[in-house]
């Protein structure tokens, strides 16, 4: 049986859409793979408010997973050096494989659940990354939906 995984950005999203998305996809529990979440700048997807937001409106966990995430490195060379995303794409891939996260986390753990970050689409964001590298170590084990 293959766990159902979603992933969503809050960026350039209402908290009306941004949790009516997640009730509608049936999402039990967000896991935050963003690198810093306590940006003021994050409005409602700072953690404190968020795990206080799932829990209040849709009875949802919060389960940050900073192993998910990009290095401070990373992020400043995609983000403030505007670099290439193939590079980033490579170097991040590399850095899942490194933290051999594929054997520190089982698909189990991801059953439900919906990897967070910022970006508005999962066309260039690290969580979609994720779940298409975890997909090839694990032999499509991953039911994947982009919010």
């Amino acid at each position: 049986m293959k766990a159902a995984v979603a992933t969503i950005g809050f960026t350039r999203s209402s908290a009306e859409n941004f949790f009516g998305r997640l009730r509608s996809a049936g999402v039990k529990r967000v896991i935050d793979v963003r690198l810093h979440n306590t940006s003021q700048l994050a409005g409602f997807a700072k953690s404190d408010d968020l795990a206080f937001f799932l829990k209040a409106i849709n009875g949802m966990d919060y389960v940050p997973e900073p192993r998910l995430a990009p290095s401070e490195e990373l992020m400043k060379f995609f983000k403030t050096d505007k670099g290439d995303w193939n590079v980033f794409e490579r170097d991040f891939t590399g850095l899942l494989k490194e933290r051999k996260i594929e054997k520190e986390l089982k698909p189990s753990f991801f059953d439900g659940g919906c990897l967070l970050c910022s970006e508005p689409t999962a066309h260039h964001c690290h969580r979609r990354l994720v779940v298409e590298y975890l997909n090839r170590e694990w032999d499509g084990a991953l039911t994947v939906a982009h919010l």
